[in-house]
Protein backbone atom coordinates (compact mmCIF):
# COMPACT_ATOMS: atom_id res chain seq x y z
CA UNK A 1 0.00 0.00 0.00
CA UNK A 2 1.47 3.52 -1.39
CA UNK A 3 1.25 5.88 1.51
CA UNK A 4 1.17 9.37 -0.10
CA UNK A 5 1.45 11.85 2.88
CA UNK A 6 5.50 12.90 2.04
CA UNK A 7 6.33 13.81 -1.28
CA UNK A 8 9.35 15.15 -3.02
CA UNK A 9 8.92 18.05 -5.44
CA UNK A 10 9.93 17.65 -8.62
CA UNK A 11 9.41 20.53 -10.76
CA UNK A 12 7.10 18.66 -12.51
CA UNK A 13 4.26 18.19 -9.77
CA UNK A 14 5.23 15.42 -6.92
CA UNK A 15 6.22 11.96 -6.91
CA UNK A 16 6.78 9.80 -3.92
CA UNK A 17 9.80 8.56 -4.30
CA UNK A 18 12.99 9.85 -6.84
CA UNK A 19 13.27 8.13 -9.88
CA UNK A 20 17.14 6.20 -10.75
CA UNK A 21 19.09 9.07 -11.98
CA UNK A 22 21.17 6.31 -14.17
CA UNK A 23 18.48 4.69 -16.01
CA UNK A 24 20.54 2.73 -18.02
CA UNK A 25 21.87 0.79 -15.48
CA UNK A 26 18.45 -0.08 -13.46
CA UNK A 27 18.37 -3.61 -13.04
CA UNK A 28 14.89 -5.58 -13.95
CA UNK A 29 12.48 -5.92 -11.20
CA UNK A 30 12.12 -9.63 -11.59
CA UNK A 31 16.14 -9.35 -10.76
CA UNK A 32 16.05 -7.15 -8.06
CA UNK A 33 13.18 -9.65 -6.29
CA UNK A 34 15.89 -12.53 -7.31
CA UNK A 35 19.05 -10.89 -5.32
CA UNK A 36 16.48 -9.78 -2.45
CA UNK A 37 15.72 -13.88 -2.24
CA UNK A 38 19.15 -15.26 -2.45
CA UNK A 39 20.84 -12.35 -0.45
CA UNK A 40 21.80 -12.94 3.30
CA UNK A 41 22.40 -10.05 5.39
CA UNK A 42 20.96 -7.00 4.24
CA UNK A 43 21.07 -3.25 5.81
CA UNK A 44 18.27 -1.75 7.01
CA UNK A 45 18.15 2.07 7.83
CA UNK A 46 15.52 3.59 10.42
CA UNK A 47 14.93 6.98 11.61
CA UNK A 48 16.99 6.38 14.98
CA UNK A 49 17.52 8.72 18.07
CA UNK A 50 17.61 12.57 17.48
CA UNK A 51 16.49 11.88 14.34
CA UNK A 52 19.98 10.86 13.52
CA UNK A 53 19.81 7.47 10.55
CA UNK A 54 20.43 4.34 11.84
CA UNK A 55 21.76 1.45 9.83
CA UNK A 56 22.27 -2.13 10.83
CA UNK A 57 22.66 -5.20 9.44
CA UNK A 58 20.16 -8.03 9.51
CA UNK A 59 19.45 -11.56 8.25
CA UNK A 60 16.20 -11.66 6.46
CA UNK A 61 14.30 -13.22 4.45
CA UNK A 62 11.87 -12.34 1.04
CA UNK A 63 8.97 -14.03 1.23
CA UNK A 64 5.40 -13.18 -0.88
CA UNK A 65 6.96 -9.52 -1.81
CA UNK A 66 7.57 -8.94 1.95
CA UNK A 67 11.35 -9.20 3.66
CA UNK A 68 11.16 -10.30 7.07
CA UNK A 69 13.62 -10.14 9.96
CA UNK A 70 13.91 -10.99 14.13
CA UNK A 71 15.58 -8.85 17.04
CA UNK A 72 15.53 -8.87 20.25
CA UNK A 73 12.12 -7.11 21.83
CA UNK A 74 13.39 -3.94 22.89
CA UNK A 75 16.71 -1.60 21.44
CA UNK A 76 17.33 0.84 18.53
CA UNK A 77 16.25 -0.66 16.28
CA UNK A 78 12.55 -1.50 17.75
CA UNK A 79 12.34 1.96 18.95
CA UNK A 80 13.18 3.16 15.99
CA UNK A 81 10.54 1.16 14.15
CA UNK A 82 7.95 1.94 16.65
CA UNK A 83 8.43 5.97 16.44
CA UNK A 84 8.46 5.46 12.36
CA UNK A 85 7.86 2.71 10.62
CA UNK A 86 9.59 4.15 7.33
CA UNK A 87 12.52 2.88 6.26
CA UNK A 88 15.26 1.53 3.58
CA UNK A 89 16.55 -1.72 3.07
CA UNK A 90 19.58 -2.50 1.04
CA UNK A 91 20.97 -5.76 -0.55
CA UNK A 92 24.28 -5.72 -2.13
CA UNK A 93 24.59 -8.65 -4.45
CA UNK A 94 27.99 -8.41 -6.38
CA UNK A 95 30.98 -5.93 -4.70
CA UNK A 96 34.06 -6.62 -6.86
CA UNK A 97 36.54 -4.05 -6.95
CA UNK A 98 38.65 -3.89 -10.22
CA UNK A 99 41.79 -2.12 -9.85
CA UNK A 100 42.97 -2.00 -13.11
CA UNK A 101 39.86 -0.19 -14.51
CA UNK A 102 39.29 2.43 -10.82
CA UNK A 103 35.79 1.10 -10.56
CA UNK A 104 33.84 -1.49 -8.81
CA UNK A 105 31.49 -3.71 -10.41
CA UNK A 106 28.19 -4.04 -7.99
CA UNK A 107 24.99 -5.27 -8.04
CA UNK A 108 22.48 -3.70 -5.28
CA UNK A 109 18.84 -3.69 -4.76
CA UNK A 110 17.40 -0.58 -2.48
CA UNK A 111 13.96 -1.25 -0.88
CA UNK A 112 11.53 1.91 0.80
CA UNK A 113 8.65 0.44 2.93
CA UNK A 114 6.94 0.30 5.91
CA UNK A 115 8.01 -1.65 8.74
CA UNK A 116 5.65 -3.83 11.38
CA UNK A 117 6.40 -5.41 14.55
CA UNK A 118 4.46 -8.62 14.51
CA UNK A 119 2.09 -9.20 17.53
CA UNK A 120 0.62 -12.22 17.07
CA UNK A 121 1.91 -15.97 18.02
CA UNK A 122 0.90 -17.27 14.09
CA UNK A 123 2.65 -14.28 12.80
CA UNK A 124 6.07 -14.13 14.23
CA UNK A 125 5.90 -18.65 14.44
CA UNK A 126 5.31 -17.47 10.31
CA UNK A 127 8.10 -15.18 10.03
CA UNK A 128 10.18 -16.98 12.67
CA UNK A 129 10.11 -19.82 10.57
CA UNK A 130 10.68 -18.12 6.95
CA UNK A 131 13.35 -16.64 8.32
CA UNK A 132 15.33 -19.90 10.23
CA UNK A 133 14.50 -22.38 7.31
CA UNK A 134 16.23 -19.85 4.73
CA UNK A 135 19.20 -20.54 6.82
CA UNK A 136 18.98 -23.95 7.86
CA UNK A 137 16.72 -26.66 5.92
CA UNK A 138 16.17 -28.85 8.74
CA UNK A 139 12.91 -28.08 10.54
CA UNK A 140 12.74 -29.85 13.36
CA UNK A 141 16.37 -27.72 14.58
CA UNK A 142 14.37 -24.52 13.35
CA UNK A 143 11.10 -25.22 15.48
CA UNK A 144 13.45 -26.03 18.42
CA UNK A 145 15.35 -23.01 17.84
CA UNK A 146 12.02 -20.87 17.60
CA UNK A 147 10.60 -22.53 20.73
CA UNK A 148 14.42 -22.10 22.76
CA UNK A 149 14.04 -18.28 21.64
CA UNK A 150 10.25 -17.60 21.59
CA UNK A 151 10.34 -15.47 25.37
CA UNK A 152 13.06 -13.15 23.52
CA UNK A 153 11.90 -13.11 20.31
CA UNK A 154 10.62 -10.62 18.37
CA UNK A 155 9.99 -10.36 14.17
CA UNK A 156 9.49 -7.43 11.38
CA UNK A 157 7.84 -7.13 8.46
CA UNK A 158 8.36 -4.75 5.59
CA UNK A 159 5.58 -4.02 3.24
CA UNK A 160 7.70 -2.70 0.48
CA UNK A 161 6.63 0.28 -1.37
CA UNK A 162 9.26 1.18 -3.94
CA UNK A 163 12.37 -0.81 -5.07
CA UNK A 164 15.32 0.19 -7.25
CA UNK A 165 17.74 -2.28 -8.37
CA UNK A 166 21.55 -0.86 -9.82
CA UNK A 167 24.12 -2.18 -11.48
CA UNK A 168 27.56 -0.96 -12.68
CA UNK A 169 28.02 0.42 -15.89
CA UNK A 170 30.20 -2.38 -16.64
CA UNK A 171 27.47 -4.86 -16.18
CA UNK A 172 25.13 -3.07 -17.80
CA UNK A 173 27.47 -2.96 -21.20
CA UNK A 174 28.39 -6.99 -20.31
CA UNK A 175 24.27 -7.72 -20.27
CA UNK A 176 24.05 -5.77 -23.68
CA UNK A 177 26.44 -7.56 -25.66
CA UNK A 178 24.46 -11.15 -24.75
Amino acid sequence: MIHIDEYLPTGKGYMMFREMRKRRQLIPSEESVEILKSGETGILGVLGDERYPYTVPVNYVYHDGKIYFHGAKSGHKMDAIKSCDKVSFCVIEKDDIVPEEMTTYFKSVVVFGRARILETDAEIRHAAKLLGLKYNDNEAFVDSEIEREWNILSCVEITIEHMTGKEASELTDMRKLK
